[in-house]
């Protein structure tokens, strides 16, 4: 799979990411009138939710586990990124009539998505090629 991005008509820094069919829209959040869609950050930050509810969820359906929601909120700390820490804050709210030991064990589970492992335990290599 690939993703394309590409400058839109809006904005100075609005860009379009396709990502096979689906359309996504960044910007920089530099003021009022660049503020049009999520800054990058956001939507690496948002990688890691999307991750972990979808993790959830089907690690309690194949547990019959009875979790009925998952909400993830995240809370960035970004103030030392240029020293190399990138803090992220998740909280996690779980709905169903679960019992404490079911709550500690999709808490377990969250941290063990895949996005979540990429994050920490990977070491990522990027190439950037010109044409």
């Amino acid at each position: 799979m690939s993703i394309k991005l590409t400058k839109t008509a809006e904005g100075q820094y609005r860009q379009q990411v396709q990502i096979g069919p689906h359309l996504l829209f960044s910007d920089a959040r530099i003021d009022s009138t660049t503020d049009t869609a999520p800054d990058p950050h956001d939507i690496y930050d948002s990688a890691l939710a999307a991750c972990k509810a979808i993790t959830l969820i089907m690690y309690a359906q194949r547990s019959e586990i009875p979790l009925t929601d998952v909400a993830i909120e995240i809370t960035r700390d970004a103030s030392e990124e240029r020293q190399g820490r990138y803090q992220l804050h998740i909280d996690l709210k779980l709905d169903g009539d679960l019992n404490m030991a079911q709550r500690e064990k999709l808490a377990q589970i969250a941290d063990k998505c895949p996005i979540h492992k990429l994050m920490t335990q990977v070491e990522t290599i990027i190439t950037t090629h010109c044409k």
